[in-house]
């Protein structure tokens, strides 16, 4: 008797890039200051209307947490509401919690979001400043089959004072992580040649962009930091040299609040830009 084997994230996200013909990951961070007034703060509302516009353009939806969980006990409703939402529609959910501490803490972080049937969300982006012993427990759970985690990297924010220390051997600390997050990758290496342990590296540093797939050949890249901080799809091209799948890049405000720019409904505002964006993304990605 045959035994069943789970397909490994990175396999079933690249199912859906070639279905698809899409790298489009779109951020969902629920300001209620920027929303619609007619939705009146109804974040789960909001949410599922953007999933129905882009579900056509993206591959993926992710959710920030911290916009949710500032709204309570409703707010963590309305992210489940939503996870579940964007599912039916077709798309993978990353939760993006950044989530990392001790081993104990960081196993029940993995239970709250990589593990159950089915599990919260399908990846989960991670910090490892705090060392291995914070990753493993998400590393079980990706091992175990099925979901993902996408690790800190290089952040697309501006300061670099911790991510761009320099070692003893010349080396930037977020290259030493890269080299760690490439070894932890290792066994977890789907039919298409890539790991389900990700990597996020900002797009807003074309430089480090290169530089990461070259130290992660066989990583997923999810590059935030596309629209409203600035990034350039054209600078992205070399991200994609481990296959169309191979990374992802991520907008959300300037799909979100389309619409403050445009004049027209919130949701034919953001089906539209998510349209262009992954049409500029394909063709940037040379595939």
């Amino acid at each position: 008797m045959a035994v069943a084997t789970t397909v490994t994230f990175a396999d079933r996200l690249a199912a859906e890039v070639e279905r698809k013909r899409s790298q489009l990951v779109v951020g969902l961070d629920p300001n209620v200051d920027l929303m619609p007034v007619e939705l009146r703060g109804d974040v789960a509302r909001f949410c599922c209307g953007l999933v129905d516009a882009v579900a056509p353009h993206a591959v993926a939806v992710k959710p920030q947490l911290a916009f949710f969980e500032a709204l309570g006990p409703a707010g963590m409703a309305a992210f489940d509401q939503v996870c579940i939402y964007a599912r039916r529609a077709g798309l993978l959910v990353i939760a993006d919690g950044k989530r990392g501490d001790i081993g104990s803490t960081a196993r029940a972080y993995s239970d709250a979001y990589l593990e159950g049937e089915p599990p919260r969300a399908d990846a989960l982006t991670v910090n490892p400043w705090l060392g291995r012993d914070s990753v493993e427990p998400f590393l079980g759970a990706v091992r175990r089959g099925g979901v993902g985690i996408f690790v800190i990297v290089r952040t697309s924010n501006t300061s670099g004072d911790l991510q761009d220390a320099v070692l003893k051997d010349g080396r930037p600390m977020w290259h030493y992580v890269a080299q760690l997050v490439d070894e932890w990758g290792e066994g977890t290496v789907g039919e298409v040649g890539l790991n389900s342990v990700g990597a996020v590296v900002g797009a807003t540093h074309p430089r480090a962009v290169a530089e990461a797939r070259k130290l992660m050949p066989r990583s997923i890249l999810l590059l935030p930091g596309v629209g409203a901080q600035g990034g350039k799809v054209s600078d992205l091209a070399r991200a994609f040299q481990s296959g169309p799948a191979s990374a992802l890049v991520n907008a959300a405000r300037s799909i979100n609040y389309a619409f403050r720019e445009s004049g027209s409904d919130y949701r034919e505002a953001a089906g539209a830009e998510a349209a262009r964006l992954k049409q500029e993304i394909w063709a940037a990605s040379g595939w």
